[in-house]
């Protein structure tokens, strides 16, 4: 009998040339139908919700399948993480993709036509000399940045906007530019870094930023694009206040940089309202 199974996927996206499958080149969507296929003996095809770049990492990706397998669901996720991480005793070893939840679903359910929603987290540290250990998973910025007027600013992309100013080419010119973003918080943490001395001015502070966006959809790089722009506020070198000019212009040029990929996360999937 045939099952529609739903996947709860993370990964880690730095050796990874993206979510979607390409001929010769490793994607995370090709490892796990690779993996599907040896467990279940027939050929298995995915479908994600997210088609995540090169680099972004992820939490919380969602993918279906569909088929007639005889293993159970609640034994699949150990039996494909053997085979994800090189390894017949998976509790003991971690590769860079791991199914973190397997479950039924109806036959009429699909990952990605049925979503509601999705949190994305980007991670920014700001301040001092870069580590060359987090280069791969968050945005390092040499200045300390205004966590306040940032915060000022993405209070103004909450709501049902048009955000055409925030896609980057390569999207579907023919989709909709029109989404709604739920909430947005920039969420800070100070740590310190460095030696301890006498004179306390030598000691590094580094702010630790995660920015988290919650919305019904969004368009190519569109999160990256709103971070590149947050991020120039909190430089000084965009106002709070003419983030609504940048929206309402539609104009990608108006708005800021497009921040590297190694800082976005995809945290959740909803499939129900919210």
């Amino acid at each position: 009998m045939e099952k529609n199974i739903l996947l709860t996927i993370e990964y880690d996206g730095t050796k990874f040339s993206g979510w979607q499958k390409q001929p010769e080149k490793r994607t995370v969507q090709g490892e796990i139908e690779r993996a599907l296929s040896f467990v279940c003996n027939q050929d298995i095809k995915i479908n994600g919700t997210s088609r995540t770049d090169a680099g972004v990492h992820a939490n919380g990706q969602r993918a279906n399948f569909k088929a007639d397998i005889k293993i159970p669901t609640d034994r699949l996720k150990l039996a494909v993480n053997n085979i994800l991480c090189g390894s017949k005793n998976a509790l003991n070893a971690v590769g860079d993709v791991r199914i973190v939840d397997a479950e039924e679903k109806s036959q009429e359910f699909h990952a990605r036509f049925d979503a509601k929603g999705k949190k994305y987290i980007y991670r920014i540290i700001g301040g001092g000399e870069s580590n060359i250990f987090k280069r791969n998973y968050a945005y390092q910025i040499s200045e300390h940045l205004n966590a306040e007027a940032m915060q000022e600013a993405a209070e103004y992309m909450i709501g049902k906007k048009d955000f055409r100013s925030f896609r980057a080419a390569g999207g579907d010119e023919n989709q909709t530019t029109v989404r709604t973003i739920k909430s947005i918080e920039v969420l800070k943490t100070i740590s310190l870094h460095g030696v301890p001395t006498p004179d306390k001015s030598k000691v590094k502070q580094k702010q630790h930023f995660d920015i988290e966006v919650i919305g019904d959809g969004f368009l190519y790089n569109m999160v990256r694009i709103m971070v590149g722009t947050l991020v120039e506020v909190g430089l000084g070198k965009i106002t709070p206040r003419a983030v609504p000019f940048i929206i309402e212009s539609c104009d990608r040029q108006s708005a800021g940089h497009t921040a590297p990929p190694q800082g976005l996360y995809l945290a959740e999937v909803y499939y129900c309202m919210i």
